[in-house]
């Protein structure tokens, strides 16, 4: 006899139904519960070691009218920019390059290896004797943070990719280049991806300590200058906008690899 448990089945022998939620309904109930409960909770608390997000909000509208906000907002994303796009056009070509040639994985992987363990955090005063306290400065610090995990994505991804695609293109005579651009690189495409995903948070955490310990400017320059202030709901305002920024980032690219490599999403799906 077969044995159900009372999780899959009701008293009546019916087998129980969960109502079917999307995943950006679910995604959206959990946002505005999470809102009320810090709401519920801030209000409880000292203002001046918590806030709630009626009061960040109150904070967002009145620094966006006066356009304080936006020309933080501005001049920090000038900096990640530049910064993100110098660490992708070195990074990913240089791990591609690493995990293709076993000779050039023994002679650079070592560096790129112990320069991702490193606490590159240490290296600012270095970084501001060499650039200054300018926009200089907090690109340099930018791309290096981001620098090595994008490369160690890149390079894991292609010492990823399957030895047998690679056969198969020899057995097809096909050249070095063609493997690199037709079976190698679309192949490690999912691995890339997730290195740039995680290059913006390390891109947003290097802009944030650039502007904390050089230019104390743009978001950065307003969360410390709120903080030394001890407002605290001026200073988490920025903090949420670094957020959904970096959200909406990921999410963007999260889209980019499903239009580039449409097959790893089909392979991946989970129920």
């Amino acid at each position: 006899m077969e044995n159900h448990t009372s999780a899959e089945h009701g008293k009546n022998g019916r087998r129980w139904r969960f109502p079917h939620m999307s995943y950006r309904t679910i995604t959206t109930v959990s946002v505005i519960v999470m809102l009320c409960l810090l709401e519920v909770v801030g209000r409880r608390i000292n203002p001046l070691f918590m806030s709630y997000p009626s009061a960040i909000a109150v904070e967002l509208f009145d620094m966006t009218v006066s356009g304080r906000l936006i020309w933080a907002f501005i001049e920090s994303m000038q900096s990640l920019a530049l910064g993100f796009f110098i660490a992708v056009v070195l990074g990913v070509p240089l791990g591609v390059l690493i995990g293709r040639f076993r000779n050039l994985e023994a002679a650079i992987g070592i560096y790129v290896t112990a320069g991702y363990a490193m606490p590159l955090v240490a290296l600012v005063p270095l970084y501001i004797m060499w650039f200054g306290l300018g926009f200089a400065v907090k690109v340099a610090i930018i791309a290096t943070l981001t620098f090595f995990p994008i490369c160690i994505n890149a390079w894991l991804g292609v010492k990823m990719v399957p030895r047998t695609l690679i056969e198969v293109g020899l057995s097809f005579v096909g050249s070095r280049r063609d493997i690199l651009y037709k079976i190698v690189l679309p192949a490690s495409t999912p691995y890339i991806m997730a290195g740039l995903r995680l290059g913006v948070g390390k891109a947003i955490i290097g802009l944030i300590v650039a502007e904390f310990f050089t230019a104390i400017s743009g978001l950065g320059g307003i969360i410390m200058n709120a903080a030394n202030a001890f407002e605290t709901a001026q200073m988490l305002a920025p903090i949420v906008v670094i957020m959904v920024f970096a959200v909406a980032v990921t999410a963007a690219l999260a889209w980019l690899e499903r239009k580039i490599a449409p097959w790893h999403e089909e392979l991946t799906k989970q129920e």
